[in-house]
């Protein structure tokens, strides 16, 4: 099993380093590590320290010994998913198991169809907990690159973003659709790729025509109709496989 992973602000340098506060409470206090254990340091960006543990302190302090640096590039080519805000806490749902999959990015995006609304609040609420979501299922899934949840973007901000992708789709339930599926898809093996779930309504014909002009073309996942908050996970899964970054 690789080693738990912790996150903090900045990577410390090989040598001595106390890791307290939250973190610090956690590894203390829930995973219980003791001298001569093995972790990582991180800062969600790349960076990473592998650490031992020299003595567990209190509940809340752990002093360990930093014995290498290392920065992990970004992968490529960068997966994002542009994802319609789903009822209730499915959105939290998506962020997580598309983080654990391996997204590289989540916009939230606010489709015409979308029964959930995020504005005042109730917005920045609900933005704060997909980015902390993003977070802990980043360090439960032991990665070292946290993917990056953008503010909520409008249809025409999601049109933009899909006209600067080297490949653009829009998850469709058309099985005859003549884009046909994102499995025969051809993907680029560099640059981004724009993944765009839409809500539990469907993408509707005037975004679906706003995004063809973009460049974004429909593709079907497969013969089932998955849910908003499992067709992201999915599709990003078969992209991951065949573009080779689960290799």
């Amino acid at each position: 099993m690789t080693a738990p992973v912790f996150v903090v602000d900045a990577v410390p340098a090989v040598g001595g380093f106390l890791l307290d506060g939250p973190e610090g409470r956690h590894a203390v206090s829930v995973k219980r590590l003791r001298a001569g254990e093995e972790l990582v340091l991180t800062d969600g960006r790349g960076a990473w320290a592998a650490c031992v543990v020299t003595a567990a302190e209190d509940k809340d302090r752990l002093t360990v010994e930093v014995t290498a640096v290392h920065e992990d590039p970004p992968p490529a080519p960068r997966i994002t998913v542009v994802q319609a805000l789903p009822k209730g806490d499915r959105g939290e749902l998506a962020v997580e198991t598309m983080t654990e999959t391996g997204v590289d990015a989540i916009v939230p995006w606010a489709a015409s169809r979308c029964i959930t609304q995020w504005k005042g609040d109730r917005g920045l609420k609900a933005l704060s907990k997909w980015r902390a979501t993003a977070r802990e299922a980043g360090k439960q899934s032991r990665r070292t690159r946290f993917p990056e949840v953008a503010e909520l973007m409008s249809s025409k901000q999601v049109a933009a973003l899909l006209a600067e992708a080297d490949f653009a789709a829009v998850l469709h339930e058309d099985r005859a659709h003549p884009s046909g599926a994102l499995a025969t898809a051809e993907l680029p093996e560099q640059g981004s790729i724009v993944l765009v779930v839409g809500p539990e309504g469907g993408v509707s014909p005037d975004e679906l025509a706003l995004f063809e002009e973009a460049g974004a073309r429909p593709y079907r996942l497969g013969h089932s109709v998955l849910r908003t908050s499992t067709a992201g996970t999915a599709a990003a899964a078969l992209v991951l496989g065949r573009t080779g970054r689960w290799s």
